[in-house]
């Protein structure tokens, strides 16, 4: 049913990189432009994730949004056409072709809270009125999805600049997870994305932001996350758990999808068992 992956061939790189050349990347600041590629390999992958990434929030568009989305995999549609085609669809039909419009246009990677921002932007912008806008109440819902009776379930909304902030820091004390083993590399992954998580800086879309945050950074360090191999009750279970404060779930689940990053392609190459793709 969904996305088949032309892959291409090429050689792979050496994993083993030179200490001084490590030392290099590792310190080099943390401010650069994703730059896609269109080949039918990427369009495809892009489709793909896209659609991973609603159905991970029990969103499925409809057939028409994946013939259209079959078509721009081939090359015969624009992200542009494809967005257009679904602008009077449902809400799942919209925000998969802005995540592939996303995806191909590319976006600053600053590692902080104007990325996150930009990202929910574009997700969302068309679909609800408050795409690339801060939460500013302490009413959210909780981890399975009902309005939380704690309002403290969440940061509180007027710290969530100060929040992001800090997060922002510590990844940049951490050389945004880079040169780092893979074990250690999965714990302290797992350790983000549950603070990020603990932030819910926006009212919606949290999860499908953090995904793609993650995705991003993973990548830039020298990793891939196979999201295709993830199903929604083994991730809401983790969501639960470190809502909880026990982010075990969210190392494990990390430790089955990462992947060696394939250097020749961009940071969204998996899903749907595609693998690490070499």
């Amino acid at each position: 049913m969904f996305a088949q992956f032309f892959l291409r061939k090429h050689t792979v790189l050496p994993r083993t990189i030179p200490r001084q050349t490590c030392s290099r990347m590792c310190s080099q600041p943390f401010t650069a432009t994703i730059v896609i590629m269109t080949t039918p390999a990427e369009r495809a992958s892009a489709v793909a994730f896209a659609w991973k990434n609603c159905a991970l929030e029990s969103l499925i568009p409809n057939k028409e949004t994946y013939s259209a989305a079959q078509s721009y995999e081939r090359g015969l549609l624009s992200a542009d056409e494809l967005m257009a085609e679904t602008e009077q669809r449902q809400h799942a039909d919209k925000i998969v072709t802005r995540t592939v419009k996303m995806i191909e246009h590319g976006w600053v990677a600053s590692g902080d809270l104007q990325e996150l921002r930009t990202i929910h932007h574009w997700l969302f912008d068309g679909v609800h009125n408050d795409a690339g806008k801060l939460r500013s109440t302490d009413t959210t819902k909780d981890s399975s999805g009902a309005r939380s009776a704690n309002p403290e379930a969440f940061f509180p909304s007027n710290l969530i600049d100060t929040g992001a902030a800090n997060i922002s820091r510590e990844l940049a004390e951490k050389r945004n997870l880079k040169c780092l083993d893979r074990g250690d590399f999965v714990r302290e992954l797992a350790h983000i994305y549950d603070e990020l998580g603990y932030l819910h800086p926006f009212v919606g879309g949290n999860a499908m932001v953090l995904r793609i945050f993650a995705s991003r950074l993973s990548h830039d360090a020298g990793w891939d996350l196979d999201w295709g191999i993830v199903d929604a009750n083994t991730y809401k279970q983790a969501k639960r758990a470190a809502y909880n404060g026990d982010t075990s779930d969210f190392v494990k689940l990390f430790s089955e999808i990462i992947r060696p990053a394939n250097p020749t392609r961009t940071f969204l190459i998996a899903g749907w068992n595609q693998g690490p793709a070499h």
